[in-house]
């Protein structure tokens, strides 16, 4: 049996207002290639397939077209993550069953397998704990305690197909505990109780999971595919693809990684705007999405304008002086303010963004919106 892990595809997503969509539309046809190549039995797609709950057309589009493709080659199995809606991603889905296409987003259907070529593959989608708890009846609120009601119920199902010769997949969304996170995935913690730990899933052949998106290995079992593309400048250093997995008939599990097209590397660099603009070091950044952060004493005068001349998919700029007064002399900022206007206080602030300090209309505009705030306190 060979399945091929995917996940968090996040349809509809930009990339600091870059717009993502054809990226997406180009990794699915990578999918749709290794699908054929590699006579993948069965896709799964481990939740997070929209960005939101309520995704635009064009990535409903989207997705409506890749899974018509994976199911002229392969039976799909997959899952709402936390960023879909349960019920828009679940409309149609017993319809789409008989099409080869095996959506799974209620958790009362949790314990019930779609059975492929051998193998028993559970979907359990992301848990919301307050959600299921008065459901399963649930004493503790947590993401461990739904997960670990949730492999009960397969272990159940399991346990009454013993001697089938079942290989048995799970599907989750979830934060298994000392997987690595990036600055692009939504906080799911409920209490501080978001992590759930790798155990919950023992006695499985394989699990895969979705939601953090660096692909990581958290036993040879249990393991993150990761998002097909990056989501955040964190993620600089990451390969992204999806896991090629061998359930074979002797009980071993061969995995192999299979790298996704790259539409265009993301990087964070920083120095002085000289240095940034002249040195040859920074050659290799010019076609990079780019965070730059700049480290001059003093903040240039039209930083990004200049620096797009060198770096034209520069997307953020953030300013970390080195060597000069950051902090006002080591004083808190009770201290800096003490005694000032609040007038005094806003022209300091349009003095550090601009570089110089607030012409006489730009204070006459902060007089008046401070004295707006006023009557607006006031009539309250």
């Amino acid at each position: 049996m060979r399945i091929l892990h995917t996940s968090d595809w996040h349809l509809g997503r930009s990339f600091h207002r870059e717009d993502l969509l054809r990226a997406q539309a180009e990794f699915v046809d990578h999918l749709v290639e290794t699908v054929r190549k590699e006579r993948v039995g069965c896709v799964l797609v481990s939740g997070d397939v929209y960005d939101r709950a309520l995704p635009a057309v064009d990535a409903v589009k989207l997705c409506d077209e890749a899974l018509a493709r994976l199911a002229e080659h392969a039976r799909v199995v997959l899952i709402a993550g936390n960023h879909d809606s349960v019920h828009r991603l679940g409309f149609g889905s017993a319809l789409m069953d008989e099409a080869g296409v095996h959506v799974r987003t209620s958790f009362a259907a949790v314990g019930e397998p779609v059975v492929v070529d051998g193998a028993a593959i559970y979907g359990i989608p992301y848990l919301e704990p307050e959600l299921v708890r008065e459901g399963w009846r649930l004493d503790e609120r947590s993401h461990a305690a739904v997960l670990t009601e949730a492999m009960r119920r397969v272990r159940a199902d399991l346990g009454a197909r013993r001697g089938s010769g079942l290989r048995s997949v799970v599907l989750a969304h979830a934060f298994v505990t000392g997987g690595e996170a990036s600055d692009s995935e939504r906080d799911i913690s409920v209490g501080g109780a978001s992590y759930v730990p790798a155990g919950v899933f023992e006695g499985v052949d394989y699990v895969a999971l979705g939601h953090l998106h660096g692909r990581q290995r958290m036993t040879d079992r249990v393991r993150y595919s990761g998002s097909p593309l990056a989501y955040s400048f964190s993620e600089e250093r990451h390969v992204k693809g999806s896991w090629l997995i061998d359930l074979r008939d002797d009980g071993a599990l061969g995995a192999e990684f299979v790298e996704a097209p790259v539409p265009r590397r993301v990087a964070r660099i920083e120095g002085d705007i000289e240095r940034l603009l002249t040195d040859s070091a920074f050659d290799a950044y010019e076609d990079h999405w780019l965070q730059i952060t700049l480290t001059d004493a003093r903040r240039p005068a039209g930083a990004m304008e200049r620096l797009r001349a060198r770096f034209p998919h520069a997307l953020v700029l953030g300013f970390d002086p080195r060597g000069g007064e950051r902090d006002g002399g080591g004083r808190s900022w009770s201290e800096r303010v003490r005694g000032r206007s609040e007038l005094d206080v806003a022209g300091d602030f349009v003095a550090e963004v601009t570089d110089g300090p607030a012409s006489e209309a730009e204070r006459g505009l902060l007089h008046e919106a401070f004295e707006a705030c006023r009557r607006k306190e006031a009539m309250a």
